[in-house]
C-alpha cells in the first residue's frame, strides 16, 4: 500500500476504490467546509484539511502533512469551470491559475505518482507565468520535465471504463521514470438498461421501499411535456405537449426537456441534475398503454450514484441535503473510471 495525498478532494467519490489498487489517501484537501465534512464522514480515518489552497499557511500544512505521512502518491482534480467550453476561457481566470499551485505544490514534495484530471479543454487553454503566456500542459512539461518527470496526457472517456456515463476528461500521467504507468485499454459499454433498468418505475414525487430510490416534485405542466416525450427524444419536438411559457413555445438546446436513452450510456451528468429543463437530465421512460411514457421526472439519488459507478449503499451523510449529493455527483471523478487508471499503475519501492 502507498500512501497519498488528494488535492481539491470534493467529496472523495474518486476515490471510492482506491484502495483496492493499492492506494491509501492520507491527507485531503478541500474548500468548502460542507464539502470537507461529507468527505471526512466517507473517510473517518484520513485527515481532510478545509481551507483554500492558495494560502500559503494552508499549503503549508498540506506539504507538512505529505511529509508526516510519508506520501508518494498525488491526485489533483482541480476546478474545472474555468476551463470548460461553457465558460469564457481566460487566461486569467483565477480557477486556471490552481494548476500553477499544484504544480509548485508538487515541485515541494515531489510524489512518485501524480494524476491530474480536468475538462479536455485544459489541453487547449493557456496561463499567464513568468510574464508569458503559455498552455497548461507545455507549463506542466516546462515546470516538471527538468526535474525529471515522464509526463503523459490523453482525453479518455468515463464510458469506456466499466462507467454507464459519457464523461470525457483529460488525464495525465506523472512519473518519475518511463514504462511506470500506462493509460488502461477501453472496455465494452455499460448502458443505462444494464445499469438502472431493474429498479421499480415512480412517477415525480413518489417514493419506493428502496434507499435513494425517490423522485423530485416537479410542476404539473413540466411533468406534462415529459410524459409525451419519447425515450431519448426531447420534448421540444412535441407536436402539441411542448415546453411554453406564456403560450409561446419555448426555444432552447436540443439537449433540454430531454429523455436519456436506455441503450447507450448516460449522457454527462452535470450540477444541474436535478432539473427537467437542464441537459439530458430526465429518465428514460416506459411507452405506457395510452401512448404517454412514465416517469416523467429526473434520476433519482440511487439511479445517479449507478450511473456514476458508486455503490448502492454509498454511505451519505444523514445530514446531507439532497440538492448537495446531486451537486457533488455532477462535479464528481466517477470512480470506476479513476480506479481503471490508478489500476495501471506499476508501484515500485525506490527511493525519490
Amino acid at each position: 500500500m502507498i500512501n497519498g495525498i488528494s488535492l481539491f478532494s470534493n467529496v472523495g467519490i474518486g476515490e471510492t476504490y482506491f484502495e483496492e489498487c493499492g492506494i491509501n489517501i492520507c491527507i485531503a484537501n478541500e474548500l468548502i467546509s460542507e464539502r470537507a465534512k461529507f468527505y471526512q464522514h466517507l473517510y473517518p480515518n484520513k485527515k481532510i484539511i478545509c481551507g483554500n489552497f492558495t494560502d500559503t499557511k494552508v499549503q503549508e500544512q498540506l506539504v507538512q502533512e505529505y511529509k508526516k505521512f510519508n506520501c508518494d502518491f498525488l491526485i489533483a482534480t482541480p476546478p474545472c469551470q474555468g476551463m470548460s467550453s461553457a465558460g469564457k476561457r481566460d487566461s486569467n481566470d483565477k480557477r486556471n491559475l490552481l494548476i500553477i499551485d499544484t504544480i509548485l505544490f508538487i515541485k515541494k514534495t515531489k510524489p512518485k505518482y501524480i494524476l491530474i484530471e480536468n475538462v479536455p479543454q485544459i489541453l487547449k487553454t493557456s496561463i499567464y507565468y513568468n510574464n508569458k503566456e503559455i498552455l497548461i500542459p507545455d507549463f506542466i512539461k516546462e515546470e516538471l520535465q527538468p526535474l525529471g518527470y515522464n509526463i503523459q496526457y490523453k482525453v479518455l472517456d468515463s464510458a469506456d471504463y466499466n462507467t454507464p456515463q459519457y464523461r470525457k476528461r483529460a488525464i495525465f500521467l506523472i512519473t518519475k521514470e518511463k514504462k511506470l504507468w500506462d493509460f488502461p485499454f477501453p472496455q465494452n459499454h455499460i448502458t443505462v438498461a444494464q445499469a438502472i433498468g431493474d429498479l421499480p418505475s415512480i412517477e415525480a414525487g413518489d417514493e419506493s421501499n428502496i434507499q435513494n430510490h425517490f423522485s423530485k416534485p416537479h410542476a404539473k405542466r413540466q411533468i406534462e411535456w415529459m410524459k409525451h416525450t419519447p425515450t431519448g427524444k426531447t420534448a421540444l419536438d412535441n407536436e402539441v405537449h411542448f415546453p411554453s411559457k406564456n403560450g409561446r413555445k419555448i426555444k432552447g438546446y436540443r439537449t433540454t426537456y430531454k429523455r436519456i436513452d436506455w441503450h447507450k450510456p448516460a449522457p454527462t451528468i452535470t450540477m444541474a441534475n436535478g432539473s427537467i429543463s437542464s441537459q439530458n437530465n430526465v429518465h428514460p421512460g416506459k411507452k405506457l398503454e395510452d401512448g404517454t411514457y412514465s416517469d416523467a421526472r429526473v434520476l433519482t439519488l440511487l439511479e445517479l450514484f449507478r450511473l456514476t459507478g458508486l455503490p448502492d449503499n454509498w454511505n451519505i451523510p444523514n445530514w446531507a441535503s439532497e440538492n448537495l449529493v446531486r451537486k457533488v455527483i455532477g462535479e464528481s471523478f466517477p470512480p470506476r473510471f479513476s480506479q481503471a487508471i490508478v489500476s495501471m499503475l506499476k508501484i515500485k519501492n525506490h527511493e525519490k
